[in-house]
């Protein structure tokens, strides 16, 4: 068990598979260290911030994506297989509309001021509605009932999302994150200076906030080591 509290924040965007298959890894990396080993955070970001507010045809925005039938259902298959090992059931027929995510990442970046905990249910729950349930999460209604179901207060989340509340924030948040050279997620950040790229294995991301966590305990990090 590590002993020193290591600060995570995950660049990721909702409709991306491999940051669902990455936060399952981290979880599962949390497990093993312990429940004061992370302070966890969630960081946005957007894959495709052109798709308009109303969403997309997913079925016609993935043929333009992989340009054939045959690959996409290649890729599917592949997040299926790796999905199925860490509890994930990908319904990749199931989703219809390829949302706009600006909406969902303001929702979580309020839930963020709630409490870090609220922030990762919210996620958590954003990942499972949309990637195995085939929920639009870019539709508001949508979005008041995921977090209505995780507890959070919907008569305030359906005023965040009637104004521009929290847009600003989370539109500087991204961009700040390709100023730092994310160009791909998921991407966890720890203690905001050492970098872990990809849907990393679960032992990869214990092993690697075991080596800050000890870093940081002695004083190494300070020191700018």
């Amino acid at each position: 068990m590590t002993t020193t509290t290591v600060t995570v924040d995950v660049v990721s965007d909702v409709v991306c598979p491999w940051c669902y298959l990455g936060m399952r890894n981290l979880l599962q990396a949390w497990s093993k260290l312990g429940q004061d080993a992370i302070s966890l955070y969630w960081r946005p970001f957007q894959l495709d911030p052109t798709v308009p507010a109303a969403g997309l045809d997913r079925q016609e925005y993935m043929l333009g994506k992989f340009g054939s039938v045959e690959r996409i259902n290649s890729a599917h298959d592949r997040l299926k297989e790796l999905g199925k090992a860490v509890g994930i059931a990908f319904n990749f027929d199931a989703i219809k509309v390829a949302p706009n995510t600006l909406d969902a990442h303001r929702l979580i970046y309020w839930a963020g001021t709630l409490s870090p905990e609220t922030q990762t249910r919210l996620v958590a729950a954003l990942f499972r509605s949309y990637f195995e349930e085939g929920r639009n999460i870019g539709d508001h209604e949508a979005l008041l009932a995921i977090a209505s179901e995780i507890g959070m207060n919907t008569a305030h989340a359906r005023e965040l999302l009637r104004t521009d509340t929290n847009r600003k924030e989370v539109l500087e948040a991204i961009t700040a994150a390709q100023r730092m050279g994310i160009s791909g997620v998921p991407c966890f950040l720890l203690e905001n200076r050492y970098v872990i790229s990809g849907a990393q294995p679960p032992e990869v991301l214990e092993n690697a906030i075991r080596q800050v966590a000890e870093a940081k305990a002695n004083g190494e990090l300070d020191n700018g080591q």
